[in-house]
């Protein structure tokens, strides 16, 4: 099964794709989309739709593992947020993907064992719990690669009701 993980942003995406067989995870890929600033808003919104796109096409993957948004004290943010997230469900549903929200909240329980982990911690958690190529040098993308384990992990769960 290969999982794509999703920390949404308009201004930075975290994407990561992790593969699990025999109940063995492994990072496929992993970074941040980044967009220009300076850019019109529907402009980074393609840019973001045309990366990812090309992501989904080269790992093929099943299903899509995404933070649930929470409404933060800027609604602008927010709804250019939500745009985006909006793209990369549409992307997926395309693509014949299973989606699968997470909270923030059940990210860092599945990760750290605490929900109210920093971003720091989680970030050390997930370099603890599986083998990068690359240092993770954005909280985006390591928060991309907890939904993917925080998935793989669900799953490993939801197996043991279900055999």
């Amino acid at each position: 099964m290969i999982i794509l993980g999703i920390d949404p942003g308009y201004g930075r995406l975290g994407y990561a794709v992790l593969e699990k067989s025999n109940n063995k995870e492994k990072l496929l890929d992993y970074s941040c989309i980044e967009t220009n600033p300076k850019d019109k808003h529907p402009d980074r919104i393609l840019f973001l739709a045309n990366k990812l796109n090309k992501i989904i096409k080269k790992y093929k993957p099943e299903t899509l593992s995404i933070e649930k948004l929470y409404f933060t004290k800027n609604q602008k943010t927010a709804l250019n947020v939500s745009e985006a997230r909006g793209v990369v469900i549409y992307l997926c549903l395309k693509n014949k993907m299973q989606i699968t929200e997470f909270t923030p909240l059940e990210v860092k329980t599945a990760v750290c064992g605490y929900g109210k982990a920093t971003k720091e911690q989680v970030q050390k958690m997930v370099e603890l719990l599986i083998k990068t190529k690359k240092p993770i040098k954005y909280d985006d993308t390591a928060d991309a690669i907890a939904l993917c384990l925080t998935y793989s992990s669900t799953q490993k769960h939801l197996n043991l009701f279900t055999k």
